[in-house]
């Protein structure tokens, strides 16, 4: 089936959404130049037309956790299976089949160091017909978390970016501690970012003043940034990449810093393991991910080796469940 064409008041409310996921319909059409009913109307069918989701995610990072990039090979025709497993877990997401079906890449967000040891040195290496397993730690992102790549489409205009972004959250010193109330808000606002204040209140019984002052503390410390899920094809990416690389340590940094600007990388991170830079990739043809390659990746000072791998099919997202 050919992927619907998005126009440029599309690619401009994927923006808007980007930099501000909960912003109401009239003041991204007020900054726009459009109608409240224009923008509903386009929202509705972007979620029909590119499977558009706002959805409420937790900067890890901010809460005192950590975030693991598991690479886990499978022996013939068993790495679907093993990944719509996987995708029943809470702590997985980005679950990806990958290198001819052979392979599975997925995020695990543990809450706890039993919960790590637990999966990562008792059930994955149980689990039958896994031949081999590589658990990346993330240690720093360079581009990802509450920086999206749609913010690098250059839909909007640099005034309309301006009156449309979210303010950016400062640094954090220590752990940020959330309470039963915040976890539910968490909760509700990864099925659906845009969750009305009357969804949250039947969630949490709390009132609509303690409701907006919770919301506006979790957005104002880092702890929740809204992401847009959508399909790719539409916005003429179909081929989307993982390159894993190996750097020298005192070139890490500058290396990361360099990659994390281009226009096709929606996720850098550096990572413990033998590889310790991974970096997520949007192209529009395996043309375009050689050009990358050879003359982005390429140019990067300190790199030994790289490895490329297509990802065939995503099986969970951020908050979906197994496809």
């Amino acid at each position: 089936m050919t992927p619907p064409t998005l126009d440029a008041l599309d690619l401009k409310l994927l923006q808007a959404l980007e930099l501000d996921g909960r912003a109401p319909f009239s003041r991204i059409a007020q900054v726009l130049g459009v109608s409240d009913q224009t923008v509903a109307r386009r929202f509705r069918r972007l979620r029909t037309a590119a499977h558009l989701r706002v959805t409420g995610v937790s900067d890890d990072s901010r809460l005192g956790l950590t975030s693991w990039i598991v690479r886990l090979g499978c022996s013939q025709n068993t790495a679907t299976q093993l990944a719509i497993t996987l995708a029943g877990r809470p702590d997985t997401h980005y679950i990806d089949l990958v290198a001819g079906g052979t392979e599975v890449v997925c995020a695990i967000r543990p809450r706890n160091r039993q919960e790590r040891d637990e999966v990562l040195l008792e059930r994955l290496q149980r689990t039958p017909h896994i031949t081999s397993v590589s658990a990346h730690c993330i240690l720093h992102t360079y581009y990802g978390n509450s920086l999206r790549w749609l913010r690098k489409i250059s839909a909007l205009d640099p005034d309309e970016e301006t009156a449309l972004r979210a303010p950016v959250p400062p640094p954090t010193r220590t752990p940020i501690a959330l309470d039963a109330a915040d976890q539910t808000m968490l909760d509700v606002l990864r099925r659906d970012g845009r969750a009305t204040l009357t969804e949250l209140q039947a969630a949490t019984g709390l009132s609509d003043n303690v409701l907006k002052r919770r919301l506006e503390n979790l957005r104002s410390t880092g702890v929740l940034h809204l992401a847009v899920e959508y399909d790719h094809e539409p916005l003429g990416r179909g081929v989307e990449a993982l390159c894993w690389l190996t750097v020298a340590p005192q070139s890490l940094a500058e290396a990361g810093r360099a990659i994390a600007v281009h226009p096709e990388v929606r996720f850098a991170a550096a990572v413990t393991g033998r590889t310790n830079l991974v970096v997520s990739v949007l192209c529009r043809t395996t043309a375009d991910l050689y050009t990358f390659v050879d003359e982005k990746i390429g140019a990067l000072t300190g790199i030994h080796t790289a490895e490329t791998i297509l990802t065939l099919r995503r099986v969970k997202t951020l908050t979906s469940e197994a496809r």
